[in-house]
Order: structure tokens, then sequence, then C-alpha cells
């Protein structure tokens, strides 16, 4: 009987009846590439399920899971978990210990698989304050216990009728995991999706994927613990897509040249850091060579999808292709077809060059509580419009709210925020989940993302400011790598910004200046302040006067997940950020 996909923990039998990949998924360890079957992947997850039902997992019970890394144990606990009628509690790696204890209180889960040794010094800590019975370790640690013991414990095949009883138990409807937001404010939230939520959402996303089903291999780095690429890498399984986890960001195109993915997905800021670097390299160039370089740069930035700018662009682009951009495809592998984008928005000259390069970025919107597609672009049947989120999903409906409120109603939506009713009851109203988005559909059918209704703000003179477009407009500069707009209740905008360090110490080379090459130096330098201003007066030129920003002041370090500046999706944490340069924005408000 064919396997019908109603359950998370289905995709796996699903791949082995119709495709039976012999590299379901592939890790790297010790410098080698290890691979597993499907039917490795469903027999350790079947282990797995009689190791947790022999420690005494019932239905319900809550199994949290936290990786450094992605890597093929998450997704074998993952669906080992979800086959005993207990949640999968995924958790960002880099939060606190106090998040830590937090998360694993308020969802009260009782067993911890853990990475490695850096996540498991932060669970010790507070292990004590937590309902956690045991921690099991994916990589070796002298003394501490393995998920290798969970395998074992689930070897003997006597108790499988048990697992078999505990899977024909789950239903649809039923709570899959709980995903806490990381949240740019206030403790993260537990949003509960269901197996329907998740499952219906890979099937619709499924049909806006071109990929050659069962051939296909998928390079995945961007946290599981998210819904977005948990959500991707079940769409793979269903795709028959063979799943390559990099070893880390870093690593990223050295692990693309040695496995030649043909699709990959990412947030917006990794496409900007690898275009950063690809333009970084153009700038080194020098002659005939160089001004070849930016002819096809250029011309990528004018790209329109569907053949809109007529058979000479074409011929252009195609000479551009085979001189210039085969060289960026060689970076990532040579064989990339789709690249995804989400989490946030993305600037229209990526997605233009990177198209017109051959290696196309597809945009999306959605949300963890929509598990997460609402929206997404697709290059077949004139799917796709640069500067859109693409097209409402089949199955998920939008409407704009009369204050511009992006609403979604549809089996994606989630079942609520774990035991917060009041939260859930604010979000979800007659059916729809308000989003906190705004947004726009155009005449063709397109969702268009113009702002946060909570990040809009009135200057003292009363005008409305909306950050998130001028910060999406500075950050086309290269000089700039992030960009917070202040300014609520004050006399005008300004705005906080990092410099883009790795850049502007090339264009210090390259320009012979004595400036010093650390970021205090840099940050204070009058020459690179001067050379910013000229990007913001740039920037200005796009807006009208009461938005423009006056003034700017640069941060002298790297805003980063460890250092709490960003969320774990690489979202701005508005309020932290603010805290810690407090000075800076003291010192252009003059307080």
């Amino acid at each position: 009987m064919a396997v019908e996909v109603t359950r998370l923990f289905d995709f796996p039998y699903y791949q082995f009846e119709k495709y039976n990949l012999k590299n379901a998924f592939t890790s790297k360890t010790s410098g080698k590439w290890e691979s597993i079957s499907t039917q490795d992947y469903i027999d350790q997850a079947n282990q797995i399920s009689r190791g947790l039902i022999a420690l005494g997992v019932k239905p319900n019970d809550k199994i949290a899971v936290i990786s450094s890394t992605n890597r093929t144990e998450w997704n074998i606990c993952d669906i080992g978990v979800l086959q005993t009628g207990a949640q999968n509690v995924p958790i960002y790696p880099t939060i606190s210990k106090e998040d830590y204890e937090y998360v694993l209180n308020h969802s009260e889960s009782i067993y911890c698989f853990v990475s490695d040794n850096e996540v498991l010094k932060k669970i010790n800590k507070i292990k004590k304050k937590t309902k956690l019975k045991e921690v099991f370790t994916f990589d070796d640690i002298k003394g501490e216990k393995s998920w290798k013991e969970v395998l074992e414990l689930g070897k003997d095949e006597s108790s499988q009728n048990i697992v078999e009883d505990r899977k024909n138990n789950v239903k649809a409807d039923d709570l899959a995991t709980l995903i806490y937001t990381s949240g740019t404010t206030g403790k993260p939230k537990g949003v509960m999706l269901s197996h329907r939520n998740i499952v219906t959402n890979v099937l619709s996303s499924f049909k806006r994927v071109p990929l050659d089903n069962g051939n296909d291999k998928g390079l995945s780095f961007l946290p599981v613990c998210h819904i977005f690429e948990r959500m991707i890498l079940y769409l793979y399984q269903y795709c028959g897509v063979a799943i390559y986890f990099a070893e880390s960001i870093e690593k990223l195109s050295e692990n693309a040249q040695e496995i030649k993915p043909h699709v990959m997905t990412a947030v917006p800021r990794l496409y900007e850091k690898i275009y950063d670097k690809i333009i970084l390299k153009g700038e080194a160039l020098t002659g005939i060579k160089k001004g070849l370089f930016f002819w096809a740069v250029n011309l990528g930035l004018q790209y329109k999808p569907n053949g809109a700018n007529g058979w000479w662009y074409e011929k252009k682009l195609g000479i551009a292709k085979k001189l210039i951009f085969s060289k960026w495809q060689a970076a990532l592998g040579g064989e990339l077809k789709l690249m995804v984008s989400g989490s946030a928005a993305l600037q229209q000259r990526l997605t233009k060059v990177f198209t017109a390069a051959g290696m196309p970025i597809m945009e999306g919107y959605g949300l963890t509580e929509t598990s997460p597609v609402v929206s997404v672009n697709d290059q077949r049947n004139k799917g796709f419009k640069v500067g859109t989120v693409g097209k409402v999903i089949d199955g998920v409906e939008v409407k704009i709210a009369e204050n511009g409120e992006i609403l979604v109603k549809g089996p994606n939506v989630m079942q609520g925020y774990y035991k917060d009713e009041e939260r859930t009851n604010n979000v979800i109203k007659n059916g729809y989940f308000h989003t906190g988005d705004k947004g726009q559909i155009d005449e063709d059918g397109f969702l268009k993302i113009t702002g946060r209704t909570k990040e809009m703000f009135k200057t003292s003179g009363g005008k409305y400011v909306v950050p998130p477009l001028l910060e999406g407009e500075l950050k086309q500069s290269l000089f700039i790598e992030q960009a917070m707009v202040v300014g609520e209740g004050e006399k005008m905008p300004a705005a906080i910004l990092q410099p883009n360090f790795e850049f502007i110490k090339d264009w210090i080379k390259h320009k012979g200046l004595d400036i010093g090459d650390s970021n205090q130096e840099i940050a204070t330098s009058e020459r690179v302040i001067k050379r910013i201003q000229k990007e913001v007066n740039k920037c200005n030129k796009n807006f009208g006067k009461w938005e423009q920003i006056k003034r700017f002041e640069l941060t002298p370090n790297v805003w980063s997940i460890d250092d709490g500046h960003l969320t774990p999706t690489m979202k701005m944490k508005r309020a932290v950020i603010k805290g810690i340069y407090q000075d800076l924005y003291d010192k252009i408000y003059k307080v």
C-alpha cells in the first residue's frame, strides 16, 4: 500500500518506497563524508524510538534536541522521538544558559540530546534546575552518556510492535513540535506546530520547487532548529533529494565545491556576504579583466525575469555567463540551479545579479507561526517577480487588513503559543493569524512586504518612519554591513551603523590610506565617516525629507548572535542594540 504522508515520521517511509536513496544523509566526520541510506535512516530512527520507550518515554513527553551544526543524528532523533508520540523541542545552540533553563523548564523536557561539549557545558550548569533525567551527546565525550546508548537500548526489535502501536495512535492534528522563537524582545514563545501544520506546508511548497526528484543534492547549513530549514529538510526527503550537511558557514564554499549541490537555502545576510566577497575579488582585478567583471555585474543588476529586457540583453547576458558568471557558479560547486531565501527581506540587487548569473534566488515569506511558508517565488509559469515574496501557496489564504497588516489563514497556522492562551488570542482572531508584517498584493497576485507594524515609529514632529525600508537601502552599500534606524519620539531619524570592516580594510589598502586596520580605528576615522556619509546621502535621495537619516554613528565591533545583537536567524534585537550603544544614541541626540 502506497505511503500517504500525514505525519512527519511518514516522510522517511515515503522516501524509502519511492526513491530508496543510498545517500539519504551525509555528514563530514574527521575530514571524511559519511552517508547513511534511507533504510539506515528508518532502522536507526526505530532504534531510537524503542530506546526511548525503554527509558519510559510516553506520548506527549517533551524531548529537547540541541546541535551546533546540522548533522545526520539530529534527523534520526527527530523521527525517533516523533514515532513515540512524544514531541521534539529543538533549541538554538547559541542562546544563553538562562534561556536554556527557561525553555527546558517551560517545555518540561525530560531528556535532551546535544551535539558537542560546548552545548553540554551550558546544559550541565543548569541541568539540576530542570526536569531533565538524562543528557545524551552526539559527539563521543569522555564520562558522558552517548546517544549510541539509546540506540543500543533499542537494538532488540521485539518491542517494535509498541512503536507501531504508538505511530498508529498519532493523528495529523496532534502536536509534533514546540519551537521557541528567538524573539527580538522578551522571553521566547513556544510555538505549537502539529504534524498537519508542517506536512501541508511541505506538500504545498513542493509544487513551487523545480527539482529533479530522486537525483538532486541539497546543501544544508541554516540551523535546523528553525522551522525554515527543518521544513526544507522534510521537503528534500519528500523529493528524494540527497542531503549534505555543511561543516560550518565558513566552510560553505569549500563544501559546495566538494559535493556540487543543486539546491540550498540561506538567509539574506549570507547571500550578502557571498556577494560582498565576490565584489571584493572583482575590485582586486586590473585592466580589461576588471572592466569585464563590472560590465557583467552591471548587466546582472539590470536583470528582469521572463526575457523582459529583450533579445539583445539576453545575448549579452549569455556572454557574461560564459566569461564571468561561470566562475561565480564554480565557487559554489558549479551545479546550483536553485537558492531559496527567507527569514528577512532580500535586497533586490542580490535577486537580480544571482538570477542573472544562473543561480536564481527565489525569495519567500513566512513565520515560525505559519510552519513557515506563506508565499514563495517560482521561476516557472511567470511565478517570479523581483521585489516580491512570490504568490501565496496552495491552501493558504492571505488578506490585507485596513492598517496594511498581513493576515494568514490555513492548515499551516500554528495551534497557538504553549501555555499562553492570552498571547495566542492576541494574534489569532477569527481564524486569521495576525503577522505583525505590513504588505500588499499586486494585480498579478504577488505579495510584497512593506514593513512591520511594530517597527514603524513617529518622530516628535508626528511623521511616520518605516525603519526596515531605510535599513534595506543603507545595506545596499558595500561600506555598511548592518544598519539600525532610530528616532522614535525624537526630532529626526538617525542610524547606528556597523561598517563592513572586511570591505573597508581592502578599500584602505587599495587607496593607500594611513588609517590603521583595527575596527576601532576604522569606526572613528574621519575619512571613513566621510565616505560613509556619501553612502547615507545616496540612500536619502530615495526618501521624503522627514524620513531621511540626519545623523549616524559607527559601531567599533561586529554585530553577532553570540554577543546578543542578532537573533539566531540574524534579525536585529533592536532594544538590545540600542542598549549596547546607548552612548552612541545619546551622542546623536545629545542627551
